[in-house]
């Protein structure tokens, strides 16, 4: 077949093991993102496989409409609303995704509340400056923890975070709550009470309808003026602009972000990076060798199965 990778931002994916896995195929990769219709069509027209790299393309109708050789879209990881599964379905392109353990980004949902919480960034910037220290940082041992999701990640932040001596605090839909109690965490009785109390607010929700805009204006004035935010999930979890806002007013006092609105964020685009309260990363929480090692096995594992006439992991 041939193949076509979009957004391998890190020219890394033939450099990956599982990359053999594509030997008897065509592949063609692309190392940077394109939004505008005509480029979308001009990247994946001979395409017969597209593998997307989580949700950096957006694939519509109109894009599909103008694709008449494919026949197999593999998503690295599980699928989310970027791709229009129904036009799919009415097109016969078999939609196929996969999982990977969610690790990763656990650990950097801790790296950067340690890393914040320490100011670790402005410490070392300070040493190559020439100076010496300057800040008097904060331990995470004896914190609420609040962690907005009982997901697979949620969880993991919850008992990561119990390690380092912090008091996780849940909350989330009442299945989560459920979950969070039976693993013998504690569990916020309101929305507002979960912000108002948690020193720490870990955001580790799925983005769909129901999410989008879900963290408000009204949210976040009621976090702790010594509190810190963190969001390795997605940025329209908030509601626009209202971070930026809370940050300028001191609630939270801290930010610590992984994900914007508009990416790639190139030319230092974002009003977040230039807050001097915000650590910012460019939304590396799933990028690492054995996730990806994982997510892409199983992306060309599900063409090959394609290929060889079972389609695995389908959800259309």
């Amino acid at each position: 077949m041939h193949i076509v990778i979009s957004d391998d931002h890190q020219d890394c994916i033939r450099d990956l093991a599982c990359f053999d896995k594509l030997k008897d195929h065509t592949v063609r990769i692309h190392n940077n993102s394109v939004t505008e219709l005509e480029a979308l069509v001009e990247r994946f027209q001979d395409a017969e496989a597209i593998v997307l790299i989580r949700e950096r393309t957006v694939i519509t109708k109109e894009l599909l409409d103008r694709l008449p050789k494919l026949k197999v879209i593999s998503q690295t990881g599980k699928m989310a609303s970027h791709v229009d599964l129904e036009a799919c379905k009415a097109k016969g392109i078999v939609v196929m995704d996969g999982r990977g353990s969610g690790a990763a980004t656990a650990e950097l949902n801790m790296l950067l509340i340690l890393a914040a919480l320490r100011r670790l960034v402005e410490e070392v910037t300070r040493l190559q400056g020439g100076q010496w220290q300057g800040y008097l940082g904060d331990q995470l041992s004896g914190k609420v923890l609040g962690v907005y999701g009982f997901g697979r990640i949620g969880k993991q932040v919850c008992h990561l975070g119990k390690a380092f001596g912090a008091r996780p605090l849940v909350w989330g839909r009442e299945s989560s709550l459920q979950k969070a109690q039976q693993e013998g965490f504690a569990v916020a009785s309101s929305k507002a009470q979960f912000f108002s109390e948690s020193d720490i607010v870990c955001l580790q929700l799925r983005l769909n309808e129901d999410t989008r805009y879900i963290v408000t204006a009204q949210d976040l004035a009621l976090m702790k003026p010594s509190s810190l935010l963190v969001n390795a999930s997605r940025a329209e979890l908030i509601a626009p602009g209202a971070l930026v806002a809370a940050l300028k007013k001191g609630r939270p006092a801290y930010a610590a972000v992984d994900t914007y609105e508009s990416e790639p964020v190139l030319g230092a685009n974002d009003p977040l990076l230039h807050l001097p309260n915000c650590l910012c990363t460019p939304h590396i929480g799933f990028v690492e060798r054995d996730n990806y090692e994982a997510y892409f096995g199983i992306a060309f594992d599900n063409i090959n199965s394609y290929v060889a006439g079972s389609p695995q992991n389908c959800v259309n």
